[in-house]
């Protein structure tokens, strides 16, 4: 198992290396490269990530906790297992992420790419996701309450019997959207209402 701790690395290419079951805390990866790294249950803690490319990486049972991924590249990497907790991955792009088995905690996950993600039962409640491209997501059955959706894309979303009573839907789209088995509060059916031109007194 290796270490590193308050260290700061940029422009450094860690591509094809070897770094499972590792701890990285408090650390600095400014536009480093990860791509196809073996990164399974390496633990990060109140790391930084900018502008890193990790396509292809395998991060299987990793665990990151209050660690921030902005604007990173996460195209095709493998989340199998994996868990965040209360990580920033705003502007991360997750196009066509394994996502089986993910746990997320809470965290700041706006202006993310994560079109086609199955986030089925998810806890998400309290999760940050401002326009977020949730476009075709699956999020059947998942915990969305008190979550912030502002202006989300969620275009074609599959969310039969999923909770977002409390959540912020401020901008969403709402005409489109099958909300068959969706739990809402009454502001939030209200707003739905409106939108298909009902006159609420």
């Amino acid at each position: 198992m290796y270490q590193y701790i308050d260290q700061h690395y940029e422009d450094v290419d860690f591509s094809h290396a070897d770094l499972r079951d590792g701890e990285l805390r408090n650390c600095v990866f400014a536009n480093c490269r990860f791509r196809c790294t073996s990164m399974e249950e390496a633990w990060t803690s109140g790391c930084q990530f900018i502008d890193c490319d990790f396509t292809g990486a395998i991060l299987n049972g990793s665990i990151h906790t209050r660690s921030a991924f902005t604007n990173c590249r996460f195209v095709s990497v493998n989340l199998f297992a994996s868990k965040f907790e209360e990580c920033k991955m705003v502007g991360t792009d997750f196009a066509n992420a394994n996502w089986d088995g993910i746990t997320i905690l809470g965290g700041d996950w706006s202006y993310t790419h994560m079109r086609h993600a199955n986030l089925s039962k998810q806890k998400l409640r309290g999760v940050r996701l401002i326009e977020a491209d949730l476009s075709e997501c699956r999020l059947d059955k998942a915990d969305l309450r008190d979550a912030d959706l502002t202006r989300a894309m969620l275009t074609k979303v599959s969310w039969k019997g999923a909770d977002l009573r409390g959540a912020n839907l401020e901008g969403i789209h709402w005409k489109g959207l099958d909300i068959q088995g969706v739990r809402l509060d009454i502001g939030q059916a209200v707003a739905f209402a409106r939108s298909h031109g009902a006159k609420i007194d």
